[in-house]
């Protein structure tokens, strides 16, 4: 699964700006790319210059036109591109550093969390003819082709981010700017549990996070007092009885959707936890 935040920031042929906390990138999509999941280990802010394409999490699909503008939260996701257009965006990742920084230099963004609220995975954002002339400025700089300070980008960026959050309809997005700021396990336990199920790797899970592989490991044992391999099994497979008893899922598509690649390895540690196999299971389970 590709890591978008380093195929752009790596791939010489993209038009884009790099700095320490954000990248700007131009991208227009291949037409032969219909379909296809990819993960990002920073957030994204994305406006569609042309042509149409979807956003999809497990429970909404954003359809995005011409002049549309989406926050995604740094994450695993599925685009759907209409092969009959061109499809060409300009994408700005930002980390949770540049956020935090943006709200603490501001003290007038700072919004009291009274509880931790579930945040959506994807802010659609309200824009207006201001922020249509913050990107076309921006998409000029890239144009250049030579050398741009950062110091004049992070400057543009925050324009965006200023932007954004001064519009009362983007209220949501900048309480979960808010949330950024929350403890250490509020934010590892929902990054992990929003993404647990998909094939990534311990080391793609602390980038999520933010943190080095070890700091991510010694700060994950110190909220959960236990390893973050062990609870990403247990945490598939508690997601394996709820679709073995709530869906017709076989059981090799159900080890699938849990994050199983080898069924074996599945069916394995499911009769390790549970005394039964999966079909087992699910038998007993429908008896009762």
């Amino acid at each position: 699964m590709i890591n978008a935040y380093e195929y752009f920031k790596n791939h010489p042929k993209f038009n884009k700006l790099v700095g320490n906390d954000f990248l700007f990138v131009e991208y227009k999509c291949p037409l032969n790319i219909e379909e296809y999941q990819l993960w990002i280990e920073n957030h994204l802010i994305t406006y569609v210059v042309s042509g149409r394409k979807d956003w999809i999490t497990s429970n909404k699909t954003h359809k995005l036109t011409a002049g549309d503008t989406l926050f995604v939260r740094k994450g695993v996701y599925t685009t759907k591109q209409y092969l009959e257009s061109d499809y060409c965006v300009m994408l700005f990742f930002i980390n949770d550093k540049f956020i935090k920084r943006f709200i603490t230099e501001n003290p007038s963004f700072k919004r009291e969390l009274n509880h931790q609220k579930e945040h959506t995975q994807i802010f659609e954002i309200t824009t207006n003819a201001v922020f249509k002339t913050l990107i076309e400025s921006i998409f000029h700089y890239l144009k250049q082709g030579e050398e741009i300070p950062k110091e004049l980008v992070e400057i543009k960026f925050k324009e965006l981010l200023f932007n954004i959050v001064l519009n009362s309809n983007n209220n949501e997005l900048l309480f979960f700017f808010n949330s950024i700021t929350q403890n250490a396990k509020s934010n590892i336990e929902n990054i992990m549990t929003e993404n647990f199920q998909y094939e990534l790797q311990i080391a793609d899970f602390a980038k999520l996070c933010g943190k080095s592989l070890s700091s991510f490991k010694r700060e994950f044992k110190k909220c959960f007092n236990t390893t973050p391999s062990r609870w990403l099994i247990d945490k598939r497979l508690d997601h394996s009885k709820t679709l073995l008893l709530g869906t017709n899922l076989t059981v090799s598509e159900i080890g699938y959707e849990c994050g199983f690649k080898n069924i074996s390895h599945f069916i394995q540690a499911f009769k390790k936890k549970a005394n039964l196999t999966p079909n087992k299971f699910r038998a007993l389970q429908k008896e009762i």
